[in-house]
């Protein structure tokens, strides 16, 4: 018998180290015969920790929110030869792993990441043999090609024309780069991959590198990412030991050689100039393109940038064939999408799904819909840089054109869910608080416009808002967008005119009625206590952290208004309804 316990950033937090130590020790104790192993994450952060027993005659049962208690009961279930039904993964959430589509995701939560036999043992590594003893660079494109895979880090470029390109320029030494620099809030899809399938990312760079001549490969990562990056090194070093990284790869004239640069966490190294940047040392900022890095990259040699989903595609297409993966998917955007779900959402984590399904698919039919049955407000795609989508246009197609046409963009996948209780014109203050921060500063948009409109969002927040805001916003929002010099700057608006498009309405409610619908802007909230309601608990004062609520038991309480921190404690604490929020 096996156990094995999820051991992604998801599940350490939920306390797998625990469940695990608990687990080994009460096993020794016993002088059980349980073989234990390690996985990434599976994608449902929901359910973990999660443990996996798998039997002799290879059946398994799934364990889902263990504890170091539960686990020895769930041990002795398993040795008498029982399920203990108390603990597994409810049917629902086996059906909504059934649905997924996981291509990328294929060996996450499957494999150990940190033993190279068990990818070998998924078809690990026989991709790459295929390409570099059957096939010619020019036939790994064309497969690459066929199959139509775009970036999966925001901007959905063709594959293969990037590696076409850098294969075209001229020059003997080229890079191949892999961008896992995630950085956008509510996003954690590469790290998922660089977790818990490390050997996929380096068996795509591998092909990568192979169709465009490449012998010398990156992986940018944050630093952020520790046990991504432990787990990257593990795979690295196991794959040198077995050959597949190193000189004359399965005794060809192909050598690659691949290395780990963990970033500072900045956002903006996410755009590939200011990414080449930053490995060269210097401060990460973008360059003007054209030169593209394809013709003048990372030292001024022709290199190739893709994200971590990305790559991770690339070997199963390659084994798989590309009309296999273009099969999926809607005529402009081939294959899956990997989606990470956050915010106020049910069943939080990561899917993988073919393009083609609509926003309420993966929200209510794989995500579980809106956390406490809320009504479902709107979801932010493309993290900083995409747009706030509407409730109404939930039935739009997750397909990078459909999505532009919303405003917003696929972006790397994250999905920010919101319900009736989140304020738009707050969470557009968010965001561009967030690429004010992260401006590198090069130019004068980016670094003062993005300051200007926190300014005027802060200000509307505040119940300061005044006539002419909204037009200043726009003004703003579409110089910035058509003047900034990167990606991050041409974006950065993005938050601002969605929700000036779908949510005018609660600016103008915020601006002029001096109201937070949402209830969520402090200055624009007022608390009162409805005397006919109220019976005088006293729950109300009593958790009242200012003492800004008088009365006497069974009585009606009132209020201080000038006392009044506004922290909403009397309204959740209310039992009766009688504290009105206005």
């Amino acid at each position: 018998m096996k156990m094995i316990v999820g051991k992604g950033s998801c599940g350490i937090a939920a306390g797998a180290n625990k469940v695990s130590d608990s687990a080994e020790s009460y096993i020794k104790e016993k002088g059980y015969a349980i073989e234990t192993s390690v996985t990434g994450c599976i994608g449902m952060c929901y359910l973990e920790p999660i443990v996996d027993f798998i039997r002799d005659d290879g059946t398994k049962t799934t364990y889902v929110m263990v504890n170091a208690e539960t686990i020895k009961e769930i041990i002795e279930s398993e040795m008498k030869g029982e399920v203990a039904a108390q603990y597994e993964m409810p049917e629902v959430d086996k059906i909504r792993l059934e649905r997924q589509t996981r291509i990328a995701l294929r060996n996450c939560g499957i494999i150990n990441p940190e033993f190279i036999d068990e990818y070998i043992a998924k078809d690990g590594y026989k991709a790459i043999e295929k390409c570099v003893t059957k096939m010619t660079p020019e036939d790994v494109i064309d497969v690459i090609k066929v199959s139509g895979l775009a970036g999966r880090g925001g901007a959905g470029f063709p594959t293969w024309f990037k590696w076409n390109a850098a294969r075209s320029a001229k020059g003997t030494k080229k890079y191949t780069i892999c961008n896992a620099d995630e950085g956008d809030p509510g996003a954690f899809m590469d790290r998922a991959v660089l977790e818990g399938d490390p050997h996929a990312l380096i068996e795509g760079m591998l092909i990568g590198a192979y169709a465009m001549g490449s012998n010398e490969g990156v992986i940018y990562v944050r630093a952020e990412y520790p046990l991504a990056i432990e787990r990257l090194n593990i795979a690295i070093k196991q794959a040198e030991e077995r050959g597949y990284l190193g000189e004359n790869i399965f005794g060809t004239n192909f050598s690659f050689r691949l290395r780990i640069k963990a970033g500072a966490g900045a956002f903006v190294c996410g755009e590939e100039t200011a990414l080449i940047a930053s490995l060269e040392g210097e401060r990460g900022m973008p360059r003007l393109k054209p030169p593209f890095p394809a013709q003048s990259g990372y030292w001024a040699k022709p290199s190739n940038i893709n994200n971590v989903e990305t790559y991770a595609n690339v070997a199963w297409i390659i084994n798989n064939g590309g009309e296999a993966f273009s099969a999926m998917g809607t005529p402009d955007s081939k294959g899956t999408k990997v989606f990470a779900l956050t915010g106020k959402i049910k069943k939080g984590g990561l899917v993988e799904i073919p393009m083609g399904a609509t926003i309420k698919d993966v929200i209510f039919e794989i995500g579980g819909g809106i956390k406490n049955d809320k009504q479902y407000k709107a979801v932010q795609m493309g993290g900083p840089s995409g747009g706030c989508i509407p409730a109404e246009l939930a039935d739009t197609l997750i397909d990078y054109k459909a999505l532009a046409a919303t405003g917003a963009i696929m972006g790397s996948g994250g999905m920010v869910v919101m319900d009736e209780t989140t304020c738009m014109v707050d969470m557009a203050r968010f965001f561009i608080d967030f690429t004010c921060k992260e401006s590198c500063g090069k130019c004068i948009h980016c670094r003062v416009g993005t300051k200007r409109m926190l300014e005027i969002l802060t200000r509307i927040t505040e119940g300061k808002g005044e006539d002419g805001d909204i037009e200043k916003l726009e003004e703003l929002a579409l110089t910035i967008k058509s003047s900034a010099l990167c990606g991050l700057g041409q974006t950065a608006p993005n938050p601002v005119l969605t929700t000036l498009r779908y949510f005018r309405n609660e600016y103008e409610d915020h601006i002029y009625k001096k109201k937070c619908t949402a209830h969520q802007c402090k200055n624009l909230v007022s608390y009162t206590i409805d005397a006919d309601k109220c019976k005088g608990c006293t729950l109300c004062a009593k958790n009242c952290p200012v003492g800004a609520i008088e009365g006497s038991i069974r009585n009606p309480h009132i209020i201080d208004a000038a006392k009044c921190i506004k922290c909403g404690k009397c309204a959740t604490s209310c039992k009766f309804d009688a504290v009105i929020v206005d």
